[in-house]
Protein backbone atom coordinates (compact mmCIF):
# COMPACT_ATOMS: atom_id res chain seq x y z
CA UNK A 1 0.00 0.00 0.00
CA UNK A 2 1.43 3.37 -1.05
CA UNK A 3 0.53 6.61 0.72
CA UNK A 4 1.57 10.08 -0.43
CA UNK A 5 1.42 12.71 2.34
CA UNK A 6 1.79 16.48 2.15
CA UNK A 7 2.35 18.54 5.32
CA UNK A 8 3.38 22.18 5.37
CA UNK A 9 4.04 23.23 8.96
CA UNK A 10 5.00 21.94 12.41
CA UNK A 11 1.47 21.06 13.55
CA UNK A 12 0.84 19.16 10.30
CA UNK A 13 4.14 17.34 10.72
CA UNK A 14 2.99 16.08 14.13
CA UNK A 15 -0.37 14.94 12.74
CA UNK A 16 1.32 13.24 9.81
CA UNK A 17 3.78 11.38 12.01
CA UNK A 18 1.01 10.01 14.25
CA UNK A 19 -1.04 8.99 11.22
CA UNK A 20 1.96 7.24 9.68
CA UNK A 21 2.51 5.30 12.90
CA UNK A 22 -1.18 4.36 12.96
CA UNK A 23 -1.15 3.19 9.34
CA UNK A 24 1.95 1.11 9.95
CA UNK A 25 0.25 -0.53 12.94
CA UNK A 26 -2.70 -1.50 10.74
CA UNK A 27 -0.90 -2.25 7.47
CA UNK A 28 2.58 -3.77 7.58
CA UNK A 29 2.98 -3.27 3.84
CA UNK A 30 2.50 0.51 3.85
CA UNK A 31 5.10 2.71 2.13
CA UNK A 32 5.25 6.50 2.37
CA UNK A 33 6.26 9.33 0.06
CA UNK A 34 5.70 13.08 0.02
CA UNK A 35 6.59 16.21 2.00
CA UNK A 36 6.95 16.49 5.76
CA UNK A 37 9.10 17.67 8.62
CA UNK A 38 11.36 16.04 11.21
CA UNK A 39 8.63 14.03 12.94
CA UNK A 40 7.41 12.50 9.70
CA UNK A 41 11.00 11.91 8.65
CA UNK A 42 11.52 10.00 11.91
CA UNK A 43 8.61 7.75 10.86
CA UNK A 44 10.39 6.92 7.61
CA UNK A 45 9.41 9.66 5.16
CA UNK A 46 12.10 11.08 2.90
CA UNK A 47 10.72 14.55 2.26
CA UNK A 48 10.99 15.64 -1.36
CA UNK A 49 11.96 19.15 -0.23
CA UNK A 50 12.16 20.97 3.13
CA UNK A 51 8.70 21.39 4.61
CA UNK A 52 9.66 24.82 5.94
CA UNK A 53 9.39 26.21 2.40
CA UNK A 54 5.61 25.96 2.81
CA UNK A 55 5.31 27.59 6.25
CA UNK A 56 3.90 30.88 4.99
CA UNK A 57 0.64 32.49 6.12
CA UNK A 58 -1.16 35.68 5.14
CA UNK A 59 -1.79 37.29 1.74
CA UNK A 60 1.13 39.72 1.75
CA UNK A 61 3.46 37.05 3.13
CA UNK A 62 2.63 34.62 0.30
CA UNK A 63 2.95 37.05 -2.61
CA UNK A 64 6.78 37.28 -2.66
CA UNK A 65 7.01 33.48 -2.74
CA UNK A 66 4.11 32.85 -5.09
CA UNK A 67 6.14 31.67 -8.11
CA UNK A 68 8.26 29.35 -6.01
CA UNK A 69 5.20 27.86 -4.29
CA UNK A 70 3.45 27.43 -7.63
CA UNK A 71 6.47 25.52 -8.93
CA UNK A 72 6.46 23.30 -5.84
CA UNK A 73 2.75 22.59 -6.33
CA UNK A 74 3.42 21.43 -9.91
CA UNK A 75 6.41 19.32 -8.84
CA UNK A 76 4.41 17.65 -6.08
CA UNK A 77 1.42 16.94 -8.31
CA UNK A 78 3.77 15.44 -10.91
CA UNK A 79 5.20 13.14 -8.24
CA UNK A 80 1.72 12.00 -7.16
CA UNK A 81 0.69 11.17 -10.71
CA UNK A 82 3.95 9.35 -11.39
CA UNK A 83 3.81 7.32 -8.14
CA UNK A 84 0.10 6.39 -8.41
CA UNK A 85 -0.40 5.97 -4.63
CA UNK A 86 -3.44 4.30 -3.09
CA UNK A 87 -4.27 7.63 -1.45
CA UNK A 88 -3.06 11.23 -1.31
CA UNK A 89 -3.35 12.68 2.19
CA UNK A 90 -3.01 16.44 2.46
CA UNK A 91 -2.48 17.63 6.03
CA UNK A 92 -3.70 21.09 7.01
CA UNK A 93 -1.97 23.85 4.90
CA UNK A 94 -4.89 23.85 2.43
CA UNK A 95 -3.50 26.63 0.24
CA UNK A 96 -0.77 24.25 -0.84
CA UNK A 97 -2.20 20.79 -0.26
CA UNK A 98 -5.55 21.30 -1.97
CA UNK A 99 -3.87 22.83 -5.00
CA UNK A 100 -1.71 19.73 -5.24
CA UNK A 101 -4.81 17.54 -4.98
CA UNK A 102 -6.62 19.56 -7.66
CA UNK A 103 -3.68 19.45 -10.08
CA UNK A 104 -3.07 15.73 -9.55
CA UNK A 105 -6.74 14.76 -9.86
CA UNK A 106 -7.10 16.79 -13.06
CA UNK A 107 -4.59 14.43 -14.65
CA UNK A 108 -5.62 11.30 -12.77
CA UNK A 109 -9.38 11.41 -11.95
CA UNK A 110 -9.32 8.10 -10.03
CA UNK A 111 -6.95 9.46 -7.37
CA UNK A 112 -8.35 8.88 -3.86
CA UNK A 113 -7.89 11.90 -1.60
CA UNK A 114 -8.09 12.57 2.13
CA UNK A 115 -7.63 15.90 3.87
CA UNK A 116 -6.54 15.88 7.51
CA UNK A 117 -7.88 18.87 9.51
CA UNK A 118 -11.24 20.21 8.43
CA UNK A 119 -11.19 23.84 7.31
CA UNK A 120 -12.65 26.17 9.92
CA UNK A 121 -15.78 26.90 7.91
CA UNK A 122 -17.67 27.44 11.17
CA UNK A 123 -15.38 30.44 11.78
CA UNK A 124 -14.91 32.06 8.37
CA UNK A 125 -15.32 31.48 4.63
CA UNK A 126 -18.02 28.78 4.78
CA UNK A 127 -17.72 28.29 1.03
CA UNK A 128 -14.36 26.57 1.47
CA UNK A 129 -16.00 23.21 2.16
CA UNK A 130 -17.89 23.33 -1.13
CA UNK A 131 -14.70 24.25 -3.00
CA UNK A 132 -12.89 21.29 -1.40
CA UNK A 133 -15.52 18.73 -2.31
CA UNK A 134 -14.56 18.26 -6.01
CA UNK A 135 -10.98 17.29 -5.09
CA UNK A 136 -11.32 15.73 -1.60
CA UNK A 137 -13.20 12.50 -0.90
CA UNK A 138 -12.83 12.23 2.86
CA UNK A 139 -11.94 14.55 5.75
CA UNK A 140 -10.36 13.76 9.12
CA UNK A 141 -11.69 16.26 11.67
CA UNK A 142 -9.96 17.28 14.89
CA UNK A 143 -12.98 18.92 16.48
CA UNK A 144 -16.20 17.09 17.36
CA UNK A 145 -18.57 19.63 15.82
CA UNK A 146 -16.93 19.66 12.35
CA UNK A 147 -18.24 16.54 10.49
CA UNK A 148 -21.71 17.95 9.69
CA UNK A 149 -20.16 20.92 7.87
CA UNK A 150 -18.06 18.63 5.68
CA UNK A 151 -20.86 16.16 5.03
CA UNK A 152 -23.22 18.96 4.00
CA UNK A 153 -20.68 19.89 1.28
CA UNK A 154 -20.63 16.34 -0.10
CA UNK A 155 -17.57 14.77 1.54
CA UNK A 156 -17.43 11.99 4.10
CA UNK A 157 -15.90 13.00 7.43
CA UNK A 158 -14.90 11.37 10.72
CA UNK A 159 -14.04 13.07 14.01
CA UNK A 160 -10.81 11.28 14.92
CA UNK A 161 -9.90 13.15 18.09
CA UNK A 162 -7.12 15.63 18.62
CA UNK A 163 -3.57 14.28 19.07
CA UNK A 164 -2.87 16.78 21.83
CA UNK A 165 -4.93 14.61 24.16
CA UNK A 166 -2.37 11.79 24.04
CA UNK A 167 0.90 13.71 24.02
CA UNK A 168 2.97 12.52 27.01
CA UNK A 169 3.23 15.19 29.68
CA UNK A 170 6.32 15.84 31.77
CA UNK A 171 6.19 14.82 35.40
CA UNK A 172 6.52 17.18 38.35
CA UNK A 173 10.02 15.82 38.85
CA UNK A 174 10.95 16.62 35.24
CA UNK A 175 9.54 20.12 35.64
CA UNK A 176 11.58 20.66 38.80
CA UNK A 177 14.69 19.32 37.07
CA UNK A 178 14.12 21.74 34.17
CA UNK A 179 13.97 24.69 36.55
CA UNK A 180 17.10 23.51 38.35
CA UNK A 181 19.02 22.95 35.12
CA UNK A 182 18.32 26.53 34.00
CA UNK A 183 18.84 28.21 37.35
CA UNK A 184 15.14 29.02 37.89
CA UNK A 185 14.11 28.96 41.54
CA UNK A 186 11.28 26.55 42.44
CA UNK A 187 9.04 29.46 43.48
CA UNK A 188 10.01 31.89 40.69
CA UNK A 189 7.15 32.85 38.34
CA UNK A 190 7.85 31.29 34.94
CA UNK A 191 6.22 32.60 31.76
CA UNK A 192 6.39 30.76 28.44
CA UNK A 193 6.72 32.98 25.37
CA UNK A 194 5.44 31.35 22.16
CA UNK A 195 5.57 33.81 19.24
CA UNK A 196 4.77 31.22 16.56
CA UNK A 197 6.32 28.58 14.32
CA UNK A 198 6.40 30.62 11.08
CA UNK A 199 8.94 33.30 10.27
CA UNK A 200 6.27 35.90 9.58
CA UNK A 201 4.61 35.25 12.93
CA UNK A 202 7.87 35.52 14.83
CA UNK A 203 8.85 38.72 13.04
CA UNK A 204 5.49 40.37 13.79
CA UNK A 205 4.75 39.05 17.25
CA UNK A 206 8.19 38.50 18.75
CA UNK A 207 9.05 42.17 19.37
CA UNK A 208 5.60 42.84 20.88
CA UNK A 209 5.76 39.80 23.10
CA UNK A 210 9.26 40.74 24.21
CA UNK A 211 8.20 44.29 25.08
CA UNK A 212 5.16 42.97 26.96
CA UNK A 213 7.26 40.59 29.03
CA UNK A 214 9.77 43.33 29.81
CA UNK A 215 6.83 45.26 31.31
CA UNK A 216 5.78 42.20 33.31
CA UNK A 217 9.33 41.76 34.60
CA UNK A 218 9.31 45.29 36.00
CA UNK A 219 6.28 44.40 38.12
CA UNK A 220 7.22 40.83 39.05
CA UNK A 221 10.61 40.34 40.75
CA UNK A 222 12.44 37.18 39.79
CA UNK A 223 10.38 36.57 36.64
CA UNK A 224 11.77 33.85 34.36
CA UNK A 225 10.93 33.74 30.65
CA UNK A 226 11.36 30.62 28.52
CA UNK A 227 10.91 30.47 24.74
CA UNK A 228 10.36 26.95 23.39
CA UNK A 229 11.09 27.13 19.66
CA UNK A 230 11.11 24.83 16.63
CA UNK A 231 13.36 24.07 13.71
CA UNK A 232 12.99 26.64 10.98
CA UNK A 233 12.69 29.72 13.23
CA UNK A 234 15.23 28.89 15.92
CA UNK A 235 17.95 31.19 14.58
CA UNK A 236 15.46 34.02 14.09
CA UNK A 237 14.11 33.60 17.64
CA UNK A 238 17.57 33.62 19.19
CA UNK A 239 18.59 36.77 17.36
CA UNK A 240 15.33 38.52 18.17
CA UNK A 241 15.42 37.71 21.89
CA UNK A 242 19.06 38.64 22.39
CA UNK A 243 18.13 42.25 23.22
CA UNK A 244 15.25 41.55 25.60
CA UNK A 245 15.65 42.80 29.16
CA UNK A 246 14.17 39.53 30.47
CA UNK A 247 17.11 37.53 29.03
CA UNK A 248 14.87 34.61 28.01
CA UNK A 249 15.97 30.99 28.10
CA UNK A 250 15.50 29.41 24.66
CA UNK A 251 14.92 25.67 24.40
CA UNK A 252 14.28 23.18 21.61
CA UNK A 253 13.50 19.52 21.21
CA UNK A 254 12.91 17.35 24.31
CA UNK A 255 13.19 20.28 26.74
CA UNK A 256 10.01 21.79 25.30
CA UNK A 257 7.87 19.23 27.15
CA UNK A 258 9.48 19.97 30.50
CA UNK A 259 9.21 23.72 29.91
CA UNK A 260 5.44 23.44 29.48
CA UNK A 261 5.15 21.44 32.70
CA UNK A 262 7.27 23.96 34.61
CA UNK A 263 5.41 27.07 33.45
CA UNK A 264 2.93 29.17 35.42
CA UNK A 265 1.52 31.25 32.54
CA UNK A 266 2.04 31.55 28.78
CA UNK A 267 1.93 34.38 26.26
CA UNK A 268 1.28 32.67 22.93
CA UNK A 269 0.45 33.22 19.28
CA UNK A 270 -3.00 32.05 18.26
CA UNK A 271 -3.00 28.51 16.94
CA UNK A 272 -2.85 24.89 17.99
CA UNK A 273 -0.29 25.72 20.68
CA UNK A 274 -3.24 26.83 22.81
CA UNK A 275 -4.24 23.17 22.99
CA UNK A 276 -0.70 22.14 24.00
CA UNK A 277 -0.96 24.63 26.83
CA UNK A 278 -4.42 23.37 27.77
CA UNK A 279 -3.15 19.78 27.88
CA UNK A 280 -0.52 20.92 30.38
CA UNK A 281 -2.95 23.08 32.34
CA UNK A 282 -0.99 26.28 31.65
CA UNK A 283 -3.18 29.44 31.76
CA UNK A 284 -2.55 31.59 28.71
CA UNK A 285 -2.89 34.95 27.01
CA UNK A 286 -3.28 34.81 23.22
CA UNK A 287 -2.03 37.46 20.80
CA UNK A 288 -2.00 37.59 17.02
CA UNK A 289 -1.74 40.00 14.12
CA UNK A 290 -1.38 39.92 10.35
CA UNK A 291 -0.05 42.24 7.73
CA UNK A 292 -2.44 45.27 7.63
CA UNK A 293 -4.02 44.21 4.31
CA UNK A 294 -4.64 40.66 5.50
CA UNK A 295 -6.04 42.05 8.75
CA UNK A 296 -8.43 44.31 6.81
CA UNK A 297 -9.75 41.38 4.77
CA UNK A 298 -10.13 38.99 7.71
CA UNK A 299 -12.02 41.54 9.78
CA UNK A 300 -14.81 41.36 7.21
CA UNK A 301 -15.09 37.59 6.92
CA UNK A 302 -14.45 36.13 10.40
CA UNK A 303 -17.69 34.77 11.84
CA UNK A 304 -16.80 34.28 15.53
CA UNK A 305 -15.89 36.58 18.41
CA UNK A 306 -12.96 34.35 19.38
CA UNK A 307 -10.29 32.38 17.52
CA UNK A 308 -8.85 30.50 20.49
CA UNK A 309 -9.64 26.79 20.35
CA UNK A 310 -9.95 26.45 24.13
CA UNK A 311 -12.69 29.09 24.09
CA UNK A 312 -14.45 27.45 21.14
CA UNK A 313 -14.34 23.83 22.30
CA UNK A 314 -15.22 24.64 25.93
CA UNK A 315 -17.88 27.15 24.81
CA UNK A 316 -16.43 29.74 27.17
CA UNK A 317 -14.39 32.89 26.75
CA UNK A 318 -11.99 32.08 29.57
CA UNK A 319 -8.82 32.74 27.56
CA UNK A 320 -8.11 36.44 26.91
CA UNK A 321 -7.03 37.21 23.36
CA UNK A 322 -5.64 40.34 21.73
CA UNK A 323 -5.95 40.35 17.96
CA UNK A 324 -5.01 42.90 15.31
CA UNK A 325 -4.42 46.45 16.49
CA UNK A 326 -4.90 45.56 20.18
CA UNK A 327 -2.08 43.02 20.07
CA UNK A 328 0.27 45.46 21.78
CA UNK A 329 2.67 45.25 24.75
CA UNK A 330 0.44 47.15 27.20
CA UNK A 331 -2.72 45.02 26.93
CA UNK A 332 -0.71 41.81 26.65
CA UNK A 333 1.34 42.54 29.76
CA UNK A 334 -1.77 43.49 31.74
CA UNK A 335 -3.44 40.17 30.93
CA UNK A 336 -0.31 38.19 31.85
CA UNK A 337 -0.05 40.06 35.16
CA UNK A 338 -3.69 39.29 35.95
CA UNK A 339 -3.10 35.56 35.50
CA UNK A 340 -0.02 35.72 37.70
CA UNK A 341 -1.88 37.60 40.44
CA UNK A 342 -5.57 36.57 40.27
CA UNK A 343 -6.42 32.99 41.38
CA UNK A 344 -10.00 33.35 40.09
CA UNK A 345 -8.78 34.11 36.56
CA UNK A 346 -6.52 31.08 36.68
CA UNK A 347 -9.30 28.84 38.03
CA UNK A 348 -11.64 29.84 35.22
CA UNK A 349 -9.08 28.88 32.60
CA UNK A 350 -8.21 25.62 34.35
CA UNK A 351 -11.85 24.51 34.22
CA UNK A 352 -12.16 25.48 30.54
CA UNK A 353 -8.94 23.65 29.67
CA UNK A 354 -10.05 20.45 31.43
CA UNK A 355 -13.40 20.50 29.58
CA UNK A 356 -11.60 21.07 26.28
CA UNK A 357 -9.40 18.02 26.75
CA UNK A 358 -12.41 15.87 27.65
CA UNK A 359 -14.30 16.95 24.53
CA UNK A 360 -11.27 16.37 22.30
CA UNK A 361 -11.04 12.73 23.34
CA UNK A 362 -8.63 12.49 26.26
CA UNK A 363 -8.69 8.93 27.59
CA UNK A 364 -9.84 7.36 24.30
CA UNK A 365 -8.01 5.58 21.47
CA UNK A 366 -4.99 7.43 20.07
CA UNK A 367 -6.09 9.91 17.37
CA UNK A 368 -3.35 8.79 14.99
CA UNK A 369 -4.71 5.25 15.09
CA UNK A 370 -8.31 6.47 14.77
CA UNK A 371 -7.27 8.56 11.78
CA UNK A 372 -5.52 5.57 10.19
CA UNK A 373 -8.65 3.42 10.56
CA UNK A 374 -10.71 6.20 9.02
CA UNK A 375 -8.35 6.46 6.03
CA UNK A 376 -8.41 2.72 5.39
CA UNK A 377 -12.20 2.64 5.64
CA UNK A 378 -12.52 5.61 3.27
CA UNK A 379 -10.37 4.00 0.55
CA UNK A 380 -11.78 0.50 1.02
CA UNK A 381 -8.61 -1.04 2.42
CA UNK A 382 -8.43 -3.50 5.31
CA UNK A 383 -5.96 -3.73 8.14
CA UNK A 384 -3.49 -6.55 8.69
CA UNK A 385 -5.01 -10.04 9.00
CA UNK A 386 -5.84 -10.62 12.64
CA UNK A 387 -5.55 -6.92 13.49
CA UNK A 388 -7.81 -5.90 16.36
CA UNK A 389 -9.08 -2.64 17.74
CA UNK A 390 -6.30 -2.70 20.32
CA UNK A 391 -3.57 -2.60 17.67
Amino acid sequence: MRVFLVAGEASGDALGAALMAGLRALRADVAFDGIGGPLMEAEGLQSRFPMEELSVMGLMEVLPKYRHLKRRIAETADAVVALRPDVLITIDSPDFGLRVARAARARWPDLRTVHYVAPSVWAWRPGRAAKMAPVIDHVLALLPFEPPYMEAAGMTCDFVGHPVTTVPLATAQEAAAFRAAHGIAPDAPLVLCLPGSRRGEVERLGPRFGAALDLVARAVPGLAVVIPTVRGVSTLVRGMAAGWATRPIIVEGPERRAAFAAADVALAASGTVSLDLAANGVPMVIGYDFNPLTRFILRRIVRHDTVTLVNLVSETRAVPEFLGEVCQPGPLSGAVLRLLRDPAARAGQEAAMALTMERLGRGGEAPGLRAARSVLKAIGQAGNPGETRGA
